[in-house]
């Protein structure tokens, strides 16, 4: 931990990206494209409901905690839809499985959009994280067994901020069509949170440009052969004595990714009604820090992503979990809406930063017969465990009316487990992904 951020500047970080991308063939930009923007529409179909808890409360007459109930909902059933449709992939292809996972998750949340009642929109939520639990392994397999190795810590943290780019686009469309704008005289009315819903319904469109433009993973299709030449009957227990070598690993994964989605989603779920009930901010200044400190995110993942290249993933992750606890009096305890922004941008910046190595480590650390089932699992599990944080964190402050010192006590608690945890991990950085 020596070494310091600006060590190398972002200049060279952004050439290593231009130089990396450079060498990729047209069929691997392609793929790598369908991973990105697959997790960028799954995540900003999860933050228009972020965004809009306040306004469902209100409609439903209840209180922030009780709509909260649809994210631990959302949490729980992830680990279901990675399990299920992990298997899928590593049986059937990655390809056609990550099509299906996005035409899910747009058509429940066009559903939402006409939820009668509160119970409706409960079950509806659950199963969207049916199908947002599969994107994430399911994606992250397609893309880095058809990347190269070299350059896969920059990929991984560019792939990863595809999350960062749906809360921009979910903070950019509830700024300007919740309350609705004025432009060159011309008044736009707003849409509220269900014509918000009907707008996030708009990626199954992206099922048609993986369709046309974007191949199987070579590494599927080799081991498919491989798996026909043996025989389904040794498959099977091939597979079997491996899950059993793999077991301490996984549990680690599961662990580790319990400690980082306690860092996101205790930074992030509450943020925005703490914006609105406790800073009082309005709907459109809230939507515009949502986009700066989203764009605050990409630049962590880029940039600790591409520094895990050279320091390794470990140190990486710790480096940017530790600097998240100085940005905590301005992200908390800013007095302004310029305070709380940057804070926010700051703090995002370390958040995404450290979750910018996690595609590339979790799949480094996963052998291939099980690559596109284990770390999308265990990353789901990892959120299943954390599921209550963002209904406990809004049951805590409307209890002791403190919102500050919720949010501040669990960025705390969790970048110094997260740190931790990763200390005593496994370093993988230039795994070979092609390796059984």
């Amino acid at each position: 931990m020596s070494s310091s951020l600006p060590a190398t500047s972002l200049a060279g970080h952004f050439r290593s990206v231009v130089h990396n991308f450079s060498r990729l063939s047209g069929s691997q930009r392609h793929t790598f494209l369908a991973g990105f923007l697959g997790w960028t529409m799954d995540s900003l179909d999860f933050f228009l409901l972020i965004f809009c808890v306040p306004a469902i409360a209100k409609e439903f007459h209840t209180l922030p905690s009780a709509v909260f109930g649809t994210v631990f909902l959302t949490q729980a059933f992830r680990p279901v839809g990675a399990l299920l449709f992990g298997v899928l992939a590593d049986r059937y292809g990655r390809r056609p499985v990550l099509m299906v996972n996005i035409l899910s998750f747009s058509v429940i949340e066009l559903a939402c959009a006409f939820a009668p009642s509160l119970g409706v929109l409960l079950a509806l939520r659950a199963l969207f994280g049916l199908a947002m639990g599969g994107e994430w392994g399911v994606g992250a397999a397609l893309v880095f067994e058809t990347l190269p190795k070299e350059g896969r810590g920059t990929f991984s943290g560019i792939l990863q901020e595809g999350y960062a780019m749906g809360s921009i686009l979910a903070s950019g469309a509830f700024a300007l069509f919740f309350n609705g704008f004025a432009l060159a005289g011309l008044h736009v009315p707003g849409i509220g949170w269900r014509g918000l819903f009907i707008l996030g319904s708009l990626p199954a469109l992206l099922v048609f440009y993986v369709q046309a433009r974007v191949a199987e993973s070579p590494v599927w299709l080799a081991g498919a052969k491989k798996r026909a030449a043996r025989g389904t009957r040794q498959k099977g227990a091939g597979t079997a004595m491996l899950l059993v070598r793999f077991l301490p690993t996984f549990l680690f994964l599961v662990l580790l990714m319990t400690a980082f989605m306690s860092f996101s989603h205790g930074t992030q779920d509450l943020y925005p009604t703490f914006l609105t009930v406790a800073a009082k901010l309005s709907p459109s200044t809230v939507g515009t820090i949502g986009v700066l400190y989203g764009v605050g995110s990409i630049l962590g993942g880029f940039v600790f992503g591409t520094l895990s290249e050279r320091w390794g993933r470990k140190r990486a992750i710790v480096t940017a979990a530790m600097l998240s606890i100085p940005v905590i009096p301005m992200w908390a305890y800013g007095h302004s809406a310029f305070a709380l922004g940057s804070g926010a941008v700051l703090m995002q910046f370390m958040v995404q930063g450290a979750w910018g190595v996690v595609p590339a480590y979790l799949t480094e650390l996963s052998p291939a017969p099980v690559r596109a089932t284990a770390p999308g699992l265990a990353y789901q599990l990892g959120g299943l465990v954390t599921s209550w944080n963002g209904k406990a964190q809004a049951l805590a402050c409307e209890r002791w009316g403190n919102y500050p010192a919720v949010l501040a006590v669990t960025v705390i608690v969790v970048a110094l487990v997260l740190a931790g945890l990763a200390l005593v991990g496994r370093e993988a950085r230039g795994q070979d992904m092609t390796a059984a």
